[in-house]
Formats: C-alpha cells, structure tokens, sequence
C-alpha cells in the first residue's frame, strides 16, 4: 500500500456498532478536517482523469457534494448536484433504486449536462452500489457520456462494483 493511501486510511475514523449493531462506520470527517488528507484525497481522485477533458462532475447528495467540487475545481469542470427528490427547482430526470429496507430516489436537472458531455461521478461511499448505478443511469439520460466514477472508500465484502460493471470504477480505499 503506497504512503498516501496508508495515510488517508489511517485519518478515517472507524466508530463500531453504528448506526446499528455489527456495523463499522468508516467516519471519513477525520480526514476532511485535515488539510494534508484532503489534498491527497482530491489529488488522489482526480488525477486519474485528468487527461480525459471531463466538462461536469456529477457529486451524489450529500457527501458526494463534498469531494465532487474540488475534484471539478482541480479537473477544469463544471460541479452537477445530484440530488434527493424535491430539492431541484428546475426540470429534472429522476432514477430510483433499491435500498435495504425500501427504495430512494435521484434526481438531476435535464439540462445540467449536455449531450455528448464528459461526466465523471464522485460520491465518498460505495457500499451495494444502488446509489451509484441509479447516478449513472441520470447521466446518461442527459445524453452525456460517464467517463468514471470516484469513490473515497468501497466497501469490498457488499459487491457494489457488480451494478457498476462496464464502468470505470476508481476507489481510494478498500475495506
């Protein structure tokens, strides 16, 4: 493991039991705050794209939010909120997904991004990967093209990068 991912791994915080019993949260708030990790983190995330002329980062609500701005700060691109339901003032497209107990929906303006566009998702958790296929699927409802997708941390045991299949799927951590 090369010393910036050991580092940016050694920042997250692992709280047992939350928010259920059995469950380890990876508490990535530890890292944000400090600003070496967080430059590691968006270099890291970014520069596997930074040849591909990407025009949009597509951040997944919320903390998608959070490293999709600077990771389209760093690559030249334009920031797209991919949002819950009811939160768009404008047109939208809306995708829904299957969670473990019940269903969620996302939702994009129609004209966020146009067609032929370059897109790269970013959001900090892949865990079962609902969340970033229906992502995908509003990207291309745009007509834009997904170049990849971003993940700080991939919950490996949860087969997540299985709904991603065919996608350029990069994530910094592994657990």
């Amino acid at each position: 493991m090369n010393q910036t991912i050991l580092n940016v791994k050694n920042k997250i915080r692992n709280i047992a039991d939350f928010p259920k019993e059995g469950i380890i949260f990876r508490d990535i708030t530890t890292a944000l705050k400090d600003p070496e990790t967080l430059h590691q983190i968006i270099d890291y995330l970014s520069e596997r794209f930074k040849d591909e002329r990407i025009d949009f980062v597509a951040g997944i609500e919320s903390r998608g939010f959070i490293l999709g701005m600077p990771i389209a700060y760093k690559l030249n691109a334009g920031f797209v909120p991919v949002r819950k339901p009811r939160k768009l003032p404008a047109a939208t497209y809306s995708e829904s997904y299957e969670l473990e107990y019940g269903s969620d929906t996302l939702e994009v303006h129609q004209d966020a991004m146009g067609k032929g566009s370059r897109v790269l998702i970013a959001d900090d958790l892949l865990a079962t990967g609902g969340t970033a296929e229906a992502a995908c699927k509003l990207v291309k409802k745009t007509g834009a093209e997904l170049i990849g997708i971003v993940f700080l941390i991939e919950l490996c045991g949860l087969n997540g990068r299985d709904k991603l299949k065919g996608e350029n799927v990069i994530s910094m951590l592994e657990y």
